[in-house]
Protein backbone atom coordinates (compact mmCIF):
# COMPACT_ATOMS: atom_id res chain seq x y z
CA UNK A 1 0.00 0.00 0.00
CA UNK A 2 1.14 3.56 -0.69
CA UNK A 3 3.16 4.62 2.37
CA UNK A 4 2.57 8.33 1.87
CA UNK A 5 -1.19 7.84 1.78
CA UNK A 6 -1.00 5.66 4.90
CA UNK A 7 0.99 8.37 6.70
CA UNK A 8 -1.53 11.04 5.73
CA UNK A 9 -4.31 9.04 7.38
CA UNK A 10 -2.12 7.92 10.27
CA UNK A 11 -2.30 4.25 9.32
CA UNK A 12 0.13 1.38 8.92
CA UNK A 13 0.63 -1.32 6.29
CA UNK A 14 -2.18 -3.86 6.30
CA UNK A 15 -4.93 -1.36 7.10
CA UNK A 16 -8.41 -2.60 6.22
CA UNK A 17 -11.13 -0.69 4.37
CA UNK A 18 -12.90 -0.11 7.68
CA UNK A 19 -9.75 1.34 9.24
CA UNK A 20 -9.23 3.62 6.24
CA UNK A 21 -12.79 4.92 6.41
CA UNK A 22 -12.61 5.47 10.16
CA UNK A 23 -9.33 7.41 9.94
CA UNK A 24 -10.59 9.46 7.01
CA UNK A 25 -13.81 10.49 8.77
CA UNK A 26 -11.99 11.44 11.94
CA UNK A 27 -9.49 13.65 10.09
CA UNK A 28 -12.18 15.09 7.86
CA UNK A 29 -14.18 16.30 10.85
CA UNK A 30 -11.01 17.76 12.41
CA UNK A 31 -9.91 19.69 9.32
CA UNK A 32 -13.40 20.88 8.51
CA UNK A 33 -13.44 22.76 11.80
CA UNK A 34 -9.90 24.08 11.47
CA UNK A 35 -10.27 25.39 7.91
CA UNK A 36 -12.28 28.37 9.20
CA UNK A 37 -9.45 29.45 11.47
CA UNK A 38 -7.30 32.36 10.41
CA UNK A 39 -3.73 32.15 9.23
CA UNK A 40 -1.65 29.09 8.43
CA UNK A 41 -3.81 26.71 10.47
CA UNK A 42 -6.83 27.40 8.30
CA UNK A 43 -4.83 27.18 5.07
CA UNK A 44 -3.23 23.91 6.12
CA UNK A 45 -6.60 22.43 7.06
CA UNK A 46 -8.01 23.23 3.61
CA UNK A 47 -5.02 21.53 1.94
CA UNK A 48 -5.29 18.49 4.22
CA UNK A 49 -8.95 17.99 3.36
CA UNK A 50 -7.92 17.49 -0.25
CA UNK A 51 -5.01 15.22 0.70
CA UNK A 52 -7.02 12.90 2.95
CA UNK A 53 -9.71 12.60 0.28
CA UNK A 54 -7.12 11.53 -2.29
CA UNK A 55 -5.37 9.19 0.17
CA UNK A 56 -8.65 7.50 1.07
CA UNK A 57 -9.66 6.96 -2.58
CA UNK A 58 -6.28 5.59 -3.64
CA UNK A 59 -5.94 3.22 -0.67
CA UNK A 60 -9.42 1.81 -1.18
CA UNK A 61 -8.68 1.33 -4.88
CA UNK A 62 -5.53 -0.62 -3.96
CA UNK A 63 -7.53 -2.90 -1.68
CA UNK A 64 -10.11 -3.55 -4.40
CA UNK A 65 -7.42 -4.41 -6.94
CA UNK A 66 -5.76 -6.77 -4.48
CA UNK A 67 -9.07 -8.45 -3.73
CA UNK A 68 -9.81 -8.92 -7.43
CA UNK A 69 -6.36 -10.41 -8.05
CA UNK A 70 -6.79 -12.82 -5.17
CA UNK A 71 -10.17 -13.86 -6.52
CA UNK A 72 -8.80 -14.49 -10.01
CA UNK A 73 -5.98 -16.55 -8.52
CA UNK A 74 -8.44 -18.64 -6.53
CA UNK A 75 -10.62 -19.19 -9.59
CA UNK A 76 -7.57 -20.47 -11.47
CA UNK A 77 -6.86 -22.83 -8.61
CA UNK A 78 -10.41 -24.19 -8.75
CA UNK A 79 -10.11 -24.70 -12.51
CA UNK A 80 -6.90 -26.70 -12.09
CA UNK A 81 -8.39 -28.79 -9.30
CA UNK A 82 -11.44 -29.64 -11.42
CA UNK A 83 -9.25 -30.58 -14.38
CA UNK A 84 -7.11 -32.80 -12.17
CA UNK A 85 -10.20 -34.50 -10.75
CA UNK A 86 -9.76 -33.27 -7.16
CA UNK A 87 -13.40 -32.29 -6.83
CA UNK A 88 -13.44 -32.28 -3.03
CA UNK A 89 -10.66 -29.71 -2.78
CA UNK A 90 -12.18 -27.68 -5.61
CA UNK A 91 -15.43 -27.49 -3.66
CA UNK A 92 -13.58 -26.49 -0.50
CA UNK A 93 -11.90 -23.58 -2.30
CA UNK A 94 -15.19 -22.45 -3.83
CA UNK A 95 -16.89 -22.58 -0.45
CA UNK A 96 -14.20 -20.29 0.98
CA UNK A 97 -15.26 -17.37 -1.25
CA UNK A 98 -17.10 -14.57 0.54
CA UNK A 99 -18.26 -12.91 -2.67
CA UNK A 100 -19.89 -15.21 -5.24
CA UNK A 101 -20.10 -13.62 -8.67
CA UNK A 102 -21.24 -15.02 -12.00
CA UNK A 103 -17.99 -16.91 -12.62
CA UNK A 104 -18.19 -18.50 -9.18
CA UNK A 105 -21.57 -19.96 -10.11
CA UNK A 106 -20.22 -21.06 -13.50
CA UNK A 107 -17.39 -22.99 -11.85
CA UNK A 108 -19.85 -24.45 -9.35
CA UNK A 109 -21.90 -25.62 -12.32
CA UNK A 110 -18.86 -27.30 -13.86
CA UNK A 111 -18.05 -28.93 -10.54
CA UNK A 112 -21.59 -30.25 -10.10
CA UNK A 113 -21.52 -31.58 -13.65
CA UNK A 114 -18.31 -33.47 -12.93
CA UNK A 115 -20.11 -35.01 -9.96
CA UNK A 116 -22.97 -36.01 -12.31
CA UNK A 117 -25.37 -33.68 -10.49
CA UNK A 118 -26.99 -32.45 -13.68
CA UNK A 119 -29.94 -30.59 -12.14
CA UNK A 120 -27.71 -28.71 -9.71
CA UNK A 121 -25.31 -27.89 -12.55
CA UNK A 122 -28.20 -26.44 -14.53
CA UNK A 123 -29.37 -24.29 -11.60
CA UNK A 124 -25.91 -22.81 -11.11
CA UNK A 125 -25.65 -21.97 -14.81
CA UNK A 126 -29.01 -20.21 -14.61
CA UNK A 127 -27.72 -18.06 -11.74
CA UNK A 128 -24.53 -17.26 -13.69
CA UNK A 129 -26.62 -16.15 -16.68
CA UNK A 130 -28.82 -13.98 -14.48
CA UNK A 131 -25.73 -12.23 -13.11
CA UNK A 132 -24.14 -11.82 -16.56
CA UNK A 133 -26.94 -12.05 -19.18
CA UNK A 134 -24.64 -11.24 -22.08
CA UNK A 135 -22.08 -14.00 -21.48
CA UNK A 136 -22.19 -16.26 -24.54
CA UNK A 137 -20.08 -18.98 -22.91
CA UNK A 138 -22.72 -19.46 -20.23
CA UNK A 139 -25.49 -19.54 -22.84
CA UNK A 140 -23.69 -22.14 -24.94
CA UNK A 141 -23.01 -24.33 -21.91
CA UNK A 142 -26.64 -24.04 -20.83
CA UNK A 143 -27.94 -24.99 -24.28
CA UNK A 144 -25.71 -28.04 -24.50
CA UNK A 145 -26.63 -29.10 -20.99
CA UNK A 146 -30.32 -28.88 -21.88
CA UNK A 147 -29.66 -30.84 -25.06
CA UNK A 148 -28.03 -33.59 -23.02
CA UNK A 149 -30.93 -33.71 -20.57
CA UNK A 150 -33.46 -33.91 -23.41
CA UNK A 151 -31.44 -36.55 -25.24
CA UNK A 152 -31.12 -38.68 -22.15
CA UNK A 153 -34.80 -38.30 -21.31
CA UNK A 154 -35.81 -39.52 -24.78
CA UNK A 155 -33.42 -42.43 -24.55
CA UNK A 156 -34.79 -43.41 -21.17
CA UNK A 157 -38.35 -43.07 -22.40
CA UNK A 158 -37.59 -45.47 -25.23
CA UNK A 159 -36.24 -47.91 -22.65
CA UNK A 160 -39.39 -47.56 -20.60
CA UNK A 161 -37.80 -45.29 -17.97
CA UNK A 162 -39.69 -42.52 -16.24
CA UNK A 163 -39.11 -39.10 -17.84
CA UNK A 164 -38.68 -37.58 -14.39
CA UNK A 165 -35.13 -38.92 -14.29
CA UNK A 166 -33.74 -35.43 -13.85
CA UNK A 167 -36.41 -34.12 -11.52
CA UNK A 168 -34.10 -34.30 -8.52
CA UNK A 169 -32.15 -36.60 -6.24
CA UNK A 170 -35.13 -38.29 -4.64
CA UNK A 171 -35.28 -41.19 -7.06
CA UNK A 172 -35.06 -44.69 -5.67
CA UNK A 173 -31.79 -45.51 -7.40
CA UNK A 174 -28.20 -46.09 -6.27
CA UNK A 175 -26.22 -42.89 -5.53
CA UNK A 176 -24.10 -43.21 -8.66
CA UNK A 177 -27.25 -43.17 -10.80
CA UNK A 178 -28.58 -39.92 -9.38
CA UNK A 179 -28.45 -36.71 -11.40
CA UNK A 180 -27.77 -38.59 -14.63
CA UNK A 181 -24.84 -40.61 -13.36
CA UNK A 182 -25.20 -43.96 -15.20
CA UNK A 183 -28.25 -43.40 -17.39
CA UNK A 184 -26.31 -43.39 -20.68
CA UNK A 185 -25.09 -46.31 -22.66
CA UNK A 186 -21.37 -46.53 -23.32
CA UNK A 187 -21.81 -44.80 -26.65
CA UNK A 188 -24.00 -42.06 -25.27
CA UNK A 189 -21.57 -41.46 -22.44
CA UNK A 190 -18.72 -41.01 -24.85
CA UNK A 191 -20.53 -38.65 -27.23
CA UNK A 192 -22.57 -36.54 -24.86
CA UNK A 193 -19.99 -36.30 -22.09
CA UNK A 194 -17.36 -35.08 -24.50
CA UNK A 195 -19.76 -32.54 -25.95
CA UNK A 196 -20.73 -31.06 -22.57
CA UNK A 197 -17.30 -31.22 -21.03
CA UNK A 198 -15.87 -29.37 -24.01
CA UNK A 199 -18.24 -26.53 -23.22
CA UNK A 200 -18.22 -26.66 -19.46
CA UNK A 201 -14.63 -27.59 -18.69
CA UNK A 202 -12.44 -26.49 -21.56
CA UNK A 203 -14.10 -23.09 -21.30
CA UNK A 204 -13.07 -22.60 -17.70
CA UNK A 205 -10.10 -20.42 -18.50
CA UNK A 206 -11.11 -16.86 -19.26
Amino acid sequence: MNKQNLEILGLEEGATAEMIEEAYKSLRDKYREERFLEGEVGNNAAKMLSKIETARSELLAELNESSSADGASSFSKVEELIKSGDLQEAQRVLDSFNERNDYWHYLQSVLFYRKNWVNESKKQLEIAMQLDPGNQKYKDAYQKLNDKIAYDANAHKADGANQSAYDGQGMNVPPDDQMGGNFCTDCLQCCMLNMCLNCLCSGCMR
